[in-house]
């Protein structure tokens, strides 16, 4: 019997000055900020889902692609969302994904999907501030905004 374990090592490193950055304040900042840094080549034809990583003033750690899908859907796997936001020592979160048809409306699915979520960073103390939908046009949909966080 072998007495050895793989050992997990967690690093962390800062390349981006979170701290000169200015916070995120509002939806149409955030979505200025997703859209500008979205694959133009592939916003009108297939889903992604994204997370943008904010530390506790809501200065932007980062983003991360959390999946990407198909034309009308996007699997999203929540430990390994989590997995990302804890190892980035994140406070908080605000969710985004696409809809290649320009659809404004959140599906429910939409819906269930943000509210599991939500439901997941309170065990952890990580706040979900909003969850964007963003068309090929650049317009947006924010949850927070709309009522529905």
């Amino acid at each position: 019997m072998n007495n050895e374990v793989n050992e997990i090592r967690i690093s962390y490193c800062e390349k981006l000055g979170v701290i000169d950055s200015e916070p995120v304040t509002d939806s149409a900042h955030v979505a200025k900020l997703l859209y500008e840094n979205w694959d133009k080549s592939t916003i009108g034809l297939q889903e992604t889902f994204k997370i943008l990583l904010l530390n506790n003033a809501n200065k932007v750690k980062g983003t991360y692609q959390a999946s990407t899908g198909g034309i009308t859907g996007t699997l999203v796997d929540l430990r390994l969302l989590f997995a990302v936001v804890l190892k980035t020592a994140s406070t908080a979160i605000i969710l985004a994904h696409n809809h290649p048809s320009g659809t404004l409306r959140p599906s429910k699915a939409d819906e269930e999907l943000t509210k599991k979520i939500q439901k997941a960073g309170q065990l952890f103390d990580i706040k979900v501030l909003d969850h964007l939908i963003i068309v090929p046009t650049g317009t947006y949909y924010s949850f927070s905004d709309n009522g529905l966080l």
